[in-house]
């Protein structure tokens, strides 16, 4: 078995496979071929692959020969044209918001796994990636915030004066959330957090922030950490109460997201003309719309005098342990499939057959199955 890892795309920084992991590998008799450069913007040279057993290959002898191709996003159109049917494909492909090219893919009868469907249950958390690189997203939105923020966040009380803490509004604590919390708390931060979920509201507390609790809400206990669709009366409630408390917030972060719909609009115009000026908004859900009526992904926007950060590859930022991460989960998925060095698909497993996207020239995804534009 031969496992290729192409180079990603400018703007992402991280690394299919490190070269521990490549060690791995190669002690279970799998064949590493490595891109040229491919672990560069993740501080992972050539060398130490090939130190580590790989071997550095043209891309094009790559996406032609190796079994399975492993790529954090989706390659570019021209690489993905040159892989030959048959071929496996693994990565973060976000199938639910790219239904057309699953269904070319499909067409093209190569077999996609994206490992953000992976199932989110107790056996397949080594092979979370959301959950790797969430945490890394918010931890390092709170510091970006800190940094962008014209004040303190601790309170400081000096011979010229107190400086009151920063008061930070996080609106989701999944994993992402969570970490936000633990960071801005370190930093000093007053912390308040929203959620739909009452369930959560005992780690939030643990972690020394206050719980902003809505009654009435949809129940998102099978939503594998994502929010879910809530009924008006909910959403009416749900917005007079987060507005009062993104007028009080100096920094806020919001990391709401629905799989495969826009994201929920927590935060409009209206509401962002009541902040205060100087405070800054990270927005972690920019990819997929936005929390913030005028978020834009990959760009910062100034209204008012407030700050709003659209960034939806924060993990990026940290590619040396964001790849590491990645690298890990991506291993222990890989376990599934491989078998005596070879690639072998066993989609009695419901961990393979959950990340399965595409296979033998169909669409094997039950929820994708049910979007706009797939084959039946």
């Amino acid at each position: 078995m031969i496992a290729g890892v192409l180079k990603e795309q400018p703007g992402e920084n991280r690394v299919s496979l490190v070269p521990e992991i490549v060690k791995q590998l190669e002690k279970q008799g799998v064949t590493v071929w490595i891109e040229p450069d491919a672990g560069t913007r993740a501080y992972y040279s050539d060398e130490s692959y090939i130190q580590a057993g790989a071997q550095i290959k043209p891309a094009g002898e790559i996406l032609q020969q190796a079994d399975i191709i492993l790529s954090i996003q989706i390659p570019e159109e021209s690489s993905w044209k040159m892989i030959p049917a048959g071929k496996v494909l693994a990565g973060i492909y976000q199938p639910l918001y790219n239904t057309a090219l699953m269904q070319q893919w499909a067409d093209k009868q190569l077999t996609a796994f994206s490992l953000d469907s992976v199932p989110r249950t107790t056996r397949a958390q080594s092979m979370d990636v959301l959950s790797s690189q969430a945490n890394i997203a918010g931890y390092k939105a709170v510091l970006l915030a800190a940094t962008s923020y014209s004040r303190y966040f601790p309170m400081f009380m000096t011979a010229a004066g107190s400086i009151a803490p920063a008061k930070v509004l996080i609106l989701g604590a999944g994993v992402a959330g969570l970490q936000a919390i633990a960071t801005a708390r370190r930093l000093g931060a007053v912390v308040e957090v929203f959620d739909t979920r009452p369930a959560v509201r005992e780690e939030v507390m643990s972690l020394g922030a206050r719980f902003i609790e809505v009654e009435g809400a949809a129940d998102a206990s099978a939503a594998g950490g994502y929010a879910v669709e809530q009924s008006a009366d909910y959403k009416q409630r749900q917005q007079e109460k987060i507005a009062d408390s993104v007028a009080k917030a100096d920094i806020v972060i919001t990391t709401a997201q629905i799989p495969g719909r826009k994201a929920p609009l927590l935060i409009p115009t209206a509401m962002l003309e009541r902040m205060k000026q100087g405070s800054v908004i990270i927005d972690l859900a920019a990819a997929t719309g936005g929390n913030t009526s005028l978020t834009e992904n990959n760009r910062t926007v100034v209204h008012q005098g407030v700050t709003i950060i659209g960034d939806s590859n924060l993990p990026s930022s940290m590619p040396s342990d964001a790849s590491k991460l990645y690298a890990k989960n991506m291993y222990n998925f890989l376990q599934l499939l491989i078998k005596n060095g070879d690639l072998v698909l066993n989609f009695s497993d419901d961990i393979v057959q959950g990340a399965c996207i595409t296979h033998s020239g169909a669409i094997t995804n039950e929820r994708l199955k049910q979007a706009e534009g797939v084959k039946l």
